[in-house]
Order: structure tokens, then sequence, then C-alpha cells
């Protein structure tokens, strides 16, 4: 007898003190935007990413509504829950990233006593390792932030 299996996709290791429910959401959205992840292929259903990332299964589900709820996933009648196109950014996503996160990013650099050539160096080896097919459009749009 053979049995089809879904393995996901993707894998984490998870950091101590963060919650896994955000560890997990941005995994998986890290694996969409990188093209891990295609439009139209299933996702893993909530047993199999709980059993592979070894998550409780209310965690699994949560994250799995919570990509619903978001539009990274689609759920389809009679096949399942499948990976969506990216969504489009909401109102007020850009400024939260260039202004909240960046601050944060910043503080944590000087904490660590980084300089501000390893923050770009890694921001751009970090943009380089996405290699989605959104990456011409996001490129252009770092090099937009960075001319301003």
């Amino acid at each position: 007898m053979c049995h089809i299996t879904t393995v996901t996709p993707f894998r984490l290791t998870l950091a101590p003190g963060k919650s896994i429910f955000d560890q997990v959401v941005f995994a998986a959205t890290r694996a969409i935007l990188s093209g891990v992840l295609q439009p139209g292929h299933e996702f893993p259903s909530i047993r199999t990413l709980a059993a592979d990332l070894k998550i409780h299964p209310n965690t699994a589900h949560k994250v799995v509504q919570h990509l619903i709820q978001e539009r990274w996933l689609d759920v389809r009648p009679g096949i399942g829950t499948v990976v969506a196109e990216p969504p489009k950014a909401r109102r007020g996503d850009r400024r939260r990233l260039l202004k909240d996160e960046v601050e944060q990013l910043v503080v944590e650099a000087r904490r660590v006593g980084a300089d501000l050539d390893e923050i770009v160096e890694a921001i751009s080896d970090a943009w380089e390792s996405m290699r989605g097919r959104h990456d011409h459009r996001n490129r252009r749009a770092l090099e937009d932030v960075s001319t301003s």
C-alpha cells in the first residue's frame, strides 16, 4: 500500500523567548515570498504542520487561520488550503516597515555594537537570499528607499 505524504517545505529553528506563532508565520511568509511555496500549491495540513515543526496543533491551526485571514493562503473546497498570490501591501505597511521596524533594527544594532556598514551588508545579503519572483519589484522599491 502506497501513501502520499505532505512534508512541510520550510523549516525553522524555534528561538526561545519569541512567540512560536510569530516564528511559524514568519517562516511561512518567507517561504512564499522566496518562491519555496508557489501560488496554487497545497499548503500542509494543520496536522502535518504540527508534526513536522513539532508544535502544538492549536498553534498550527492558529497559524493557518492567520495566513488565510492575511490572504497568504486560500481555502478551496474539494482541494484544501493552497498558497495564494502574495497579497498587496495594506495602507500603512510601508510606513510601519520604514519607520517602526527600521528603528527597532537600529536600536538592536547599536545595542550589540554593529555599525551601519554591517547592517547595510546584512540587509543586502538577506535581500539577495530571497529569490522569489517578486524580487525584481522589491529590489526596485529598496533602491527607491535608499536614494530618498
